[in-house]
């Protein structure tokens, strides 16, 4: 019994150590912490996965190792949240062209239906707007609450993707 309790508290320390790493950007712990086994499935107190971590803190030489061992960057957190929304909510480019390279469904949704398209309108990221655009994102596309990007854009006062999408809308 003691040996299983041992195991446990181990298991415990390389999960925590690899959470800290998918933060903190430290490729060698993370790469270790993979190497002894912990999956890439993984799962914080929150619901986040390492690549979410790693994709909401910027860590982009982390989330390509995580891909390259094939984390889900679809697998949200317990609220819905997808990294890709991370990405998009920080306004970090190249962690959305990342992803979605990984396999990131551009129109995933969050519980409430909104895509990464809706953040980016809601915090006015004009360039993020045009790239989830170019690569399938339907502007179109309705909340559960019935409002579309353009919808969300104006309800946050973000006037620069509110005026693109409602263009788009009416071409």
């Amino acid at each position: 019994m003691a040996d299983e309790e041992e195991l446990k508290a181990k298991a415990l320390e390389v999960a925590r150590s690899a959470f800290a790493a998918a933060r903190a950007g430290d490729l060698s712990a993370l790469t270790a912490a993979l190497e002894m086994g912990l999956p890439t499935t993984v799962r914080n107190e929150r619901g986040d996965t390492l690549l979410m971590l790693a994709a909401y803190h910027g860590r982009h030489e982390l989330v390509k190792l995580l891909l390259a061992r094939r984390a889900n960057p679809e697998q949200a957190n317990d609220r819905g949240q997808t990294p890709l929304a991370g990405a998009v909510f920080k306004g970090d480019r190249e962690m959305v062209d990342l992803l979605l390279a990984g396999g990131a469904k551009v129109d995933g949704a969050d519980p409430e239906g909104r895509t990464a398209l809706f953040f980016a309108a809601m915090f006015d990221r004009v360039e993020l707007c045009e790239l989830l655009i170019a690569k399938g994102a339907d502007s179109t596309r309705h909340d559960r609450a019935g409002a579309t990007p353009s919808d969300a854009a104006r309800s946050m006062g973000a006037m620069h993707t509110a005026e693109l999408l409602g263009a788009r809308a009416k071409a």
